[in-house]
């Protein structure tokens, strides 16, 4: 049977066609790429499996192609409708396998490989069904610029407005929506030039992948709330997925607990173990608290403990996410906890990117405190790198003192020991140290000055709920299994401390 020949509308949809794949692909490319990074961990590791094997799935279908030779149009529609469908519901089916715990890994490989082929299926069919309207050249130019140029589009809309507005479930659901309603479209236009056989089965299937689709996306948020509810052991009472990050917070009784991206950052019933032995020691060794700076910190808690110094007239708290420095100010658990310390005329938040902030800054701190989240991730990494801490060091002014989380001494050792050596290699003197935190374990710190320091002598002269002068001593000092080991220092051509992590964290 000849292929039809196209009115303009005809030959408009196919163009859509051409620009829908482009922007759909690249959509469900960049959702399966963050959600593994935010389930798995390890950003550059997943988004390189992720465009490699959907570049080779992509290569897999164009040579698939070749045997298709008849009913290039219906087989085009059907196409468009099976990618809408299993592009829509790849993001559930990642949060079932991850809440299942079912080879996480395969179903992301698997999902990828599918989307990639079928994609790679498409765009030959489309420039071979487009070249009776002009030159192979000018279909091929056509088809082409259509297609980087949709990729754009998707790039611009997903981090900027989908991710953000939408979230990861709704982003994925309504894509596929459109995959689908691109090629019902198309079957609608073209209905006349399908054989009967061929427009009952495409009718059925269009109605089956739109009645899906749309179903799920009616009940996509009590699915993300039951999916949300297996992830996390209590109850959920806040979930906003951010441009940044997904930010959850929870409760058990009076236990409130925030979560990022799926990671633990605090526990009420303990944070104040973390946050006064990330604070206190540093404030009481530094020669002024007039103005402090906090790097992370986007909770309020760290604040908090600065805060009870009256000396500290300008706090600085430089935080990439401003959803999550407004969740701290308004949510009612939050300011309960943090006690408003955001909303005080001494802080000044700042939203925006930390190695940026440092690089352009002209002022000088007394205390400098690193309350981030911990660097499984490169893009985190920059900020425990040798770079990042003399940029620290050109912000500290005399007699000042820096101070960093740095991850679990007895977990992730090797992690814990190149946070010290990069700053010692960014020119500090060095004064390890460690603190029990239930929710956590044993966790380090890691402290640094430019001057002799003697941190482990100290009175504190505000009032503390656990931390005492005649613990400091045992802080400071480090059993055989916590001991210091050779390690690299991480520096931004070479970010080894996120491999550190990953691997201890990951036995």
């Amino acid at each position: 049977m000849a292929e039809p020949r196209f009115t303009r509308l005809g030959l408009f949809l196919l163009l859509v066609a051409v620009g829908a794949v482009a922007v759909c692909s690249i959509i469900y490319e960049l959702l399966i790429g963050s959600i593994s990074a935010y389930f798995i961990g390890d950003s550059v590791e997943q988004f390189s499996l992720t465009i490699g094997f959907f570049l080779f799935a992509m290569g897999l279908g164009s040579w698939l192609s070749r045997w298709i030779e008849e009913q290039l149009l219906a087989r085009l529609i059907a196409l468009e409708l099976w990618l809408g469908l299993v592009g829509g519901v790849s993001v559930a089916v990642l949060y079932l396998a991850y809440a299942q715990g079912t080879h996480y890994r395969y179903w992301m490989l698997l999902l990828t490989t599918i989307i990639g082929s079928l994609i790679g299926l498409e765009l030959p069919l489309l420039t071979r069904l487009l070249q009776n309207y002009g030159s192979l050249r000018a279909t091929l130019a056509n088809v082409l610029s259509l297609d980087y140029l949709g990729a754009l589009i998707a790039a611009l809309l997903f981090p900027y407005l989908l991710l953000p507005a939408l979230g990861n479930l709704h982003t994925g659901l309504l894509t596929g929506l459109i995959n689908a309603g691109v090629g019902t479209c198309l079957l609608w236009h073209c209905w006349d030039q399908l054989t009967p056989s061929w427009r009952r089965g495409l009718a059925l299937q269009a109605l089956l992948v739109l009645g899906l689709l749309l179903a799920l996306l009616a009940g996509a948020k009590g699915l993300l709330e039951r999916w949300e509810s297996d992830l996390y052991t209590d109850r959920v009472i806040y979930s906003q997925q951010t441009r940044y990050q997904k930010i959850v917070l929870t409760r058990w009784r009076e236990d409130l607990r925030l979560y990022l991206d799926g990671h633990l950052q605090f526990a009420s019933g303990d944070e104040r173990r973390y946050h006064e032995s990330l604070v206190h020691p540093a404030m009481t060794l530094a020669r002024s608290h007039q103005r402090v700076l906090i790097i992370g910190g986007g909770d309020g808690l760290t604040a908090r403990e600065v805060l009870k110094y009256r000396d500290a007239e300008e706090v600085d708290l430089v935080d990439l996410d401003p959803a999550m420095t407004d969740l701290a100010r308004r949510h009612l658990d939050l300011t309960r906890l943090n006690e408003n310390a955001l909303n005080y005329p001494r802080v000044r938040v700042l939203n925006q990117d930390a190695f940026t902030f440092l690089q352009e800054a002209q002022v000088q701190y007394g205390v400098i405190l690193i309350d981030l989240t911990d660097p499984r991730a490169e893009a985190v990494t920059k900020l425990y790198s040798v770079e990042g801490y003399q940029l620290c060091r050109r912000l500290l002014s005399p007699g000042g003192v820096l101070v960093t989380q740095a991850t679990s001494p007895y977990h992730a050792r090797h992690a814990f020991w190149c946070i010290g050596k990069s700053l010692e290699e960014a020119g500090f003197r060095v004064y390890p140290y460690h603190v029990l935190v239930p929710s956590f374990g044993e966790w380090g710190f890691q402290l640094g000055s430019l001057e002799p320091l003697v941190p482990d002598k100290v009175q504190f002269s505000v009032p503390l709920h656990f931390l005492r002068p005649e613990l400091l001593p045992g802080m400071f000092l480090f059993d055989p299994d916590m001991e210091r080991v050779q390690v690299e220092a991480n520096r931004l051509d070479r970010p080894v401390l996120a491999r550190y992590y990953r691997d201890e964290w990951g036995e």
